[in-house]
């Protein structure tokens, strides 16, 4: 398996080249700009939610707290 290196923190996750400058914010791991708010915002970026779930046990899945306004 080959490992790649995140560029350095000034460049922005790619997340944020498909959303709206509105939902951008900083990753809670490295603080590099990131799609973190909304429809598919994540408070980690590409490479801080790799590291995460290579930590993660296999049964581990990922849980969406946001419910439709209703």
């Amino acid at each position: 398996m080959t490992s790649t290196f995140p560029p350095p923190i000034s460049e922005p996750d790619p997340s944020t080249f498909t959303c709206s400058s509105s939902l951008v914010g900083p990753c809670s791991g490295c603080q590099r700009n990131t799609h973190r708010y909304g429809s598919g915002g994540l408070p980690l970026c590409h490479w801080c939610m790799t590291t995460a779930r290579e930590n993660w046990d296999t049964g581990v899945r990922f849980n969406n707290t946001r419910t439709p306004a209703g």
